[in-house]
């Protein structure tokens, strides 16, 4: 069984999911949410929503959580690269396909930075173009260029 809870952030309300034991998604605002889902705060649920607003209030910069990332293997390594992505700082798809040891696998890093089924958790939003612009995010530009910012501004301010 799947049990989720809404928190209301920054960027709108968004669910987490957990089963019991891990977290296994992350609902941004305007995403459907599958049915079947107990709408309940359990203490994984309330944890990872302290977390998240810390996060928002820029006092976390990495989550410590039990994370149960479903994918094929080539996914989760990509998830597992994105968590090498120090906060504040972005990665190009290129770069992150260099990291993993495969610099030609840049869209199969995309395809699989698209389904991160934890998204700001996993941080797929720093991942952006080669050329520097943001491009695609589930969420949407808007919902990415704001958290690329926040922790801009945040990561800035710790060096003062």
């Amino acid at each position: 069984m799947k049990f989720i809870y809404f928190y209301t952030t920054d960027i709108g309300n968004i669910g987490i999911v957990e089963n019991g034991r891990s977290i296994t998604d992350l609902y941004l605002p305007e995403t459907p949410i599958p049915p079947n889902i107990v709408e309940t705060e359990t203490p994984i649920l309330y944890d990872a929503g302290e977390q998240l607003q810390n996060y928002f209030q820029g006092k976390r910069k990495e989550f410590k959580l039990p994370m149960e990332l479903l994918g094929t293997e080539f996914m989760r390594n990509v998830w597992h690269s994105l968590l090498t992505i120090p906060y504040g700082e972005t990665r190009s798809y290129a770069e992150v396909a260099c990291l993993m040891g495969n610099k030609n696998a840049c869209r199969a890093v995309g395809s699989a930075n698209h389904r991160n089924p934890i998204p700001i958790i996993v941080p797929c939003h720093r991942v952006i173009g080669s050329d520097g612009k943001l491009v695609g995010y589930g969420g949407g530009l808007r919902i990415k260029s704001y958290l690329l910012e926040l922790e801009k501004h945040y990561a800035s301010a710790d060096k003062f």
